[in-house]
């Protein structure tokens, strides 16, 4: 069904400002509401909205082509512009989407993880998130990019310190986190001054024009990339600027969590791809030469070192926090190739692992909330105790190991295809050898929990003790969604497919006319 035909023509006129402005303002009216109930009301309800108005601004675009909102009425390169365009719609539909998602689940999450007076203050600073998230991917001004690069990370910082309720690491985390995204922040803006410096332009659509003219620009052109590239390698996580990651992912509220890893480092690589394909180019000598050598061979190692730090992880949710880094190198790969079909299975990966880790760490979460289980070998017998919980994260980690029908072995054979395609076949062993590894640390949880008893309190052992209504629909939702892209029910494939073509072909200017294109 295409919302766009049902929206009022205001939205379609003024979407982009009103999906960045819709949150931000109501942060600062959420953060004072009294009522702990009418918060998360008030907070799940902007976030369907949001949600709404994304996916009816994403069919318009497919349907009428890219569209520019001129902030003010100032025509850009001197005014402040926002765009929706093929790359940049699916992902406000994912953040968005996500954030309606995790809110479902956080009803019963932060009863038990957040204290009562900090209810407010935690929706308000996920609301910044949301806005800084949002107005990161639909901006086309760098500066402004940079403005809500740290408004999504501020409040995350605080997100993730809000954790401590649970577990007093938390605060630990989110000092490592805010040390390290200051670092990668201030090498970002640095860069932003040295295009500012080369073009004397912000605007990303003029700073393309001027590079171009100038044929890659001076030396100036190329430290402002080597920065740009260092500060969003930080933000992605991309190995080995990862280290603030698993403690983030591991000590943070599980609603932050999942929303975290499904869309944090997903709108940090869209600026990686924004800034590299679109703002420079891939024919310019250098930023070639750091796609093949730095890009290409980081995701690479990123993929092999993380999967294996997983496999020797205690913690499930540090466990599944290094697999997220691993799964970023299969983007890098693709990323690094920089054909059409290479950045196509790249987007594709980037969007189907955002579902698959949302939903494991959203059944990780109400196994801490019914058994308080952080631990590996705390999964003994859970498919008895907790068997649709453990049901939905076996079929998320089947996707994440990229077994046949689900949504990670559409997007890893994708990826594997334009390798090849390439030239890299020894690159396809890597994503093989990546995928045996995913085997080891989600087949040892599987293990336990489905080959060993369940544990025994005074002399009798566990229970059945599922998780609410409210926390399984969510994952299974994911679950779900994951199996339906692997075996294209509804077409769910082909949207996701087509999606990410049309992205890799504006990225490009090639159309895919095959596995190579």
């Amino acid at each position: 069904m295409d919302l766009s035909l049902y929206m009022p023509e205001w939205l379609l006129t003024h979407g982009a400002a009103f999906l960045i402005a819709l949150p931000l303002l109501m942060a600062a009216i959420t953060a004072i509401l009294p009522s702990r109930k009418f918060v998360w009301w008030t907070t799940s309800f902007i976030t369907l909205i949001l949600a709404v108005a994304a996916l009816a601004l994403a069919q318009f675009e497919v349907a009428n082509g890219a569209s520019i909102y001129q902030m003010g009425g100032w025509a850009p390169p001197h005014g402040i512009s926002l765009k929706i365009d093929a790359l940049s719609a699916p992902l406000l539909v994912l953040i968005s989407a996500m954030a309606l998602v995790t809110m479902f689940y956080a009803m019963p999450a932060t009863l038990a993880e957040i204290e009562p007076k900090k209810r407010a203050p935690y929706y308000a600073a996920f609301l910044l998130c949301i806005a800084g998230l949002l107005g990161m991917v639909i901006t086309e001004d760098a500066f402004n990019v940079f403005v809500f690069l740290e408004v999504s990370s501020i409040s995350t910082y605080v997100l993730v310190a809000l954790g401590s309720s649970r577990d007093r690491r938390a605060l630990v985390a989110a000092y490592n986190y805010l040390i390290l995204g200051s670092i990668g922040a201030t090498f970002f803006v640095i860069g932003i001054g040295f295009l500012y410096m080369e073009t004397g332009t912000l605007n990303m659509a003029d700073m393309a024009r001027i590079l171009t003219e100038l044929d890659g620009g001076s030396r100036v052109s190329m430290v402002a990339f080597g920065f740009i590239i260092v500060g969003l390698g930080l933000k992605l996580a991309m190995f080995p600027l990862h280290t603030w990651l698993p403690g983030a992912y591991a000590y943070a509220p599980t609603q932050v969590t999942s929303f975290l890893a499904s869309t944090a480092t997903k709108a940090a690589l869209y600026l990686l791809l924004r800034f590299t394909f679109f703002v420079f180019n891939p024919d310019f000598a250098y930023v070639d030469a750091v796609l093949i050598f730095l890009i290409f061979g980081l995701g690479i190692v990123g993929m092999i070192f993380a999967s294996l730090q997983a496999i020797f992880q205690t913690d499930a949710r540090r466990m599944l926090a290094y697999s997220s880094v691993g799964q970023v190198g299969y983007m890098l790969l693709g990323i690094g190739i920089a054909t059409t079909a290479s950045l196509s299975a790249a987007y594709l990966h980037l969007i189907n692992h955002a579902v698959i880790k949302g939903g494991l760490f959203l059944a990780l979460g109400a196994m801490w909330y019914r058994f308080g289980i952080t631990r590996v070998d705390d999964f003994r017998g859970l498919s008895r105790t907790m068997p649709w919980t453990m049901g939905a994260f076996t079929l998320c980690g089947f996707s994440l190991i990229g077994v046949p029908f689900t949504a990670g072995f559409v997007s890893k054979v994708a990826l594997a295809q334009s390798a090849a395609a390439g030239g890299y076949w020894w690159a396809v062993g890597f994503i093989m050898i990546s995928s045996i590894l995913a085997v080891i640390y989600v087949g040892r949880i599987l293990m336990i929990a489905y080959f060993r008893a369940p544990p025994e309190i005074d002399g009798k052992p566990c229970v059945r003790n599922e998780a609410p209504m409210m926390m399984l629909l969510p994952m299974w939702a994911m679950a779900v969604l994951s199996i339906a892209i692997g075996m294209n029910i509804f077409g769910a494939s082909d949207i996701l497919v087509g999606a990410s073509e049309r992205a890799a072909e504006l990225l490009t200017g090639t159309p895919l006319t095959g596995i190579g294109g």
